[in-house]
């Protein structure tokens, strides 16, 4: 018997700037919602402007330990670079996942002078035994990610596997075979006006989805546009699309249940854990190979 997860919560997202002054919109990580963490997720962005003056400046060279980034980008263009020698050019429905690990030092710079810029950020933890391992990089281009048609509209699977409406799909990303803990489950859903879909979402993963196009409902609960709804549990959720239609990023990921000490863009189990990292950043020792 299938379980319907509701909609226990809203985050409203607020306008706020990082890298160099990039303007973008957080919900998940805004320091009013620290208490109320959503293991393993720590952080989504959403960066849209067609001016340049809002992201021209790029996120310059900056340094991460002890979780995961991963970038998708709706428009525009992007490159990354980062200490290990990778570079990436990042464009419209491709992906970026990155594993700082111990650590790593990039940055991600816009590949244009005008147009529109329009994507996520979106911030997932690892445990304490992954936390140091060697940091990792992929880059995945559009074609790279399965859709699948539905009746309502399309589904990009871009983390994890799923049978809907018939079909399957499995994304380039899987940790299924238990190469990544966290599970993570990562669909860009769009919707046509009305419309209305039941997708499964594995029992005990966190969730949620985020409106960054019209508005929804789930469970007859109102998701108001660039907001983020936090899901109850449950192994399936069902969503309908407002008159407009509606666009919906849908993010599940196994809770890790430890500590979470974080200063900027380091997240380790303790204080002095941060501390640690703070130091070896400061000394050039953060980007060392493990031992």
């Amino acid at each position: 018997m299938t379980t319907l997860r509701k909609l226990e919560g809203i985050i409203e997202s607020r306008p706020t700037s990082d890298g160099a002054g990039v303007k973008l919109r957080r919900s998940l990580g805004q320091q009013a919602h620290d208490s109320v963490r959503l293991d393993p997720f720590l952080m989504l962005d959403e960066f849209y402007s067609d001016n340049p003056d809002d992201y021209l400046a790029g996120f310059p060279p900056h340094p991460h330990r002890g979780f995961e980034t991963v970038t998708y980008m709706l428009e525009g263009r992007m490159r990354h670079e980062d200490h290990l020698g990778n570079t990436g050019d990042l464009g419209p429905g491709g992906v970026q996942w990155m594993t700082a690990g111990r650590g790593v030092i990039h940055s991600e710079m816009p590949q244009q002078s005008e147009g529109g810029m329009r994507g996520f950020q979106l911030w997932i933890n690892l445990p304490a035994a992954e936390k140091m391992k060697s940091a990792a990089y992929r880059d995945i281009p559009a074609d790279g990610i399965p859709e699948i048609e539905l009746a309502a509209g399309q589904l990009r699977v871009i983390a994890g596997s799923l049978t809907v409406d018939g079909q399957s799909a499995a994304g380039p990303v899987n940790g299924r075979a238990g190469a990544m803990s966290t599970d993570p489950r990562f669909y860009d859903l769009r919707l046509s006006p009305s419309g209305e879909i039941e997708l499964p979402l594995p029992a005990g993963h966190a969730a949620f989805v985020y409106a960054y196009e019209g508005e929804a409902e789930i469970g007859g609960e109102a998701l108001p546009h660039r907001a983020a709804g936090v899901l109850g549990d449950g192994d399936a959720v069902r969503i309908r699309a407002g008159q407009s239609g509606a666009s919906l990023l849908i993010l599940a990921g196994k809770p890790i249940g430890e500590p979470v000490a974080q200063y900027g863009p380091f997240v380790m189990n303790t204080r002095e854990e941060i501390e640690r990292a703070i130091e070896d950043y400061r000394t050039g020792r953060l980007t060392e190979a493990a031992a």
